[in-house]
């Protein structure tokens, strides 16, 4: 590993005006470092080994893989840092090929791993080893911004504990102790449209704040007319798509999507009961209410069920620069089921209630139509940490928003998630534009 990739060899003393900063970097590091922990709390030892299908990962791996980020892009290179065992490096790796060696995602279930006892030590080892660093005052500049982009890491992860852990519960049909009686969602708001901007929009983050790189840099676009519903496609929306044929007319369907329709003998969202009377959360099974958001929907799906509803899936453009320009108003929210489960987790914004858009943020990602691409003049960060979104602008679709499982404050307008157009396991949903 060079020193582009972890910052400095040695240890410069920030500026005296930076110790207030670093004090709140090194708060929100610990805070995240805890909510991982207790986010996984309640789960079983046999739940964290599980590795569902290929694109999950086990929890055990989760949490030892975002101890292994700050390993190795922050102590690594530091002066008398001793790894806590050097097998790590290639075990908790998961895609950085600068870096060295690593499992193949498939095999990260089979893989001996550590016990939890041992990912536990782990992550106080390297939790101890980084306060020293903040404690000694030698956090620079270019090592605060990897400690961020870790912070920003991890919560990714913690999204994606929840996301990981509820497809195995499905896998195995299992109902988690502590579950809570599910309250009934209020009736959606009548759907409506809102008109969007016509003419020249700046998309990209701008704002004072974290961004990823794949959100910069701001740039201008053209947007012809168009409009964006007020809320996402409910439940008892989609059950209309499927009674009238949905899953049975080609004529709906990217020739891509059909192909995976009968391959995969889809015929309803991922985690609807064959009868349509349930859907599985993380809390379990639950009746399936026809006023929640339609959830764990394809890009193919979302775009399927569009041409039906004749109308459309928005540009990530179009998504980003109507959300900006609107105040979002509070609605019918998924996270009420992550409160079934006894999860520790809330929607990552409190909406207002006097904007036209409903639930942007922290209710269900939202697939857009634009494929995962670089914006003009993008460039990716030198060495390893290059790797973490600009390798991946291939094949795969934006979706905005955020959802319930989302930590809070993590989402924002610019956020760019991307997924190939089959993924159903994370928490997506539909908004139309026309």
């Amino acid at each position: 590993m060079t020193t582009s990739e972890t910052g400095h060899r040695s240890e410069p003393v920030p500026r005296p005006d930076a110790a207030r900063t670093r004090s709140a970097l090194l708060a929100r590091f610990e805070a995240t470092r805890t909510f991982s922990t207790a986010l996984t709390a309640t789960f079983t030892p046999v739940e964290c080994d599980i590795q569902s299908m290929p694109d999950a990962s086990p929890t055990r791996w989760h949490l030892a893989h975002t101890t292994w980020f700050f390993e190795t892009f922050v102590l690594r290179e530091t002066p008398g840092y001793t790894p806590f065992d050097a097998s790590y490096e290639a075990l908790f790796n998961s895609y950085y090929n600068a870096v060295g060696e690593q499992p193949r995602r498939v095999r990260r279930g089979a893989r001996a791993h550590p016990d939890l006892a041992t990912v536990g030590a782990y992550r106080a080892h390297v939790d101890g080893a980084v306060r020293a660093l903040f404690e000694r005052g030698v956090i620079d500049d270019r090592r605060a911004e990897i400690v961020e982009l870790g912070i920003q890491h991890e919560q990714q992860h913690q999204e994606l504990i929840v996301t990981d852990i509820t497809h195995a519960r499905w896998q195995r049909r299992r109902v988690p102790t502590g579950s809570r009686t599910p309250s009934p969602v209020p009736p959606p708001r009548e759907q409506t449209w809102v008109a969007g901007r016509e003419g020249i929009a700046r998309i990209g983050h701008a704002a004072k704040g974290f961004s990823f790189d794949n959100e910069r840099p701001r740039h201008r676009v053209f947007l012809e007319p168009y409009e964006i519903a007020t809320r996402t496609v409910t439940n008892g929306e989609y059950r209309a798509f499927i009674a009238d044929g949905g899953y049975r007319r080609p004529e709906l369907w990217l020739s891509l999507g059909w192909d995976t329709v009968r391959s995969e003998r889809w015929c309803a969202p991922l985690y609807w009961s064959e009868d349509a009377a349930c859907e599985f959360t993380p809390a379990g099974w639950i009746p399936l209410e026809d006023a929640a958001p339609v959830c764990h929907v394809s890009y193919f799906e979302a775009d399927a069920f569009a041409r039906w509803s004749g109308a459309r899936l928005p540009t990530e453009f179009e998504w980003e620069d109507a959300v900006s320009s609107h105040e979002q108003r509070g609605g019918q929210s998924w996270s009420t089921h992550l409160h079934r489960a006894g999860l520790p987790i809330h929607p990552c914004a409190d909406a207002a209630d006097d904007g036209p858009l409903e639930h942007a943020l922290g209710n269900v990602w939202e697939w857009t139509s634009s494929h995962y691409s670089p914006y003009p003049g993008y460039e990716p960060a030198a060495g390893a940490l290059g790797e973490y979104n600009g390798k991946f602008m291939c094949s795969q679709f934006v979706l905005r928003g955020g959802s319930c499982a989302t930590p809070a404050g993590h989402a924002r307008p610019s956020y760019r998630n991307f997924f190939p157009p089959s993924t159903r396991w994370q928490f997506s949903g539909i908004r139309l534009a026309r």
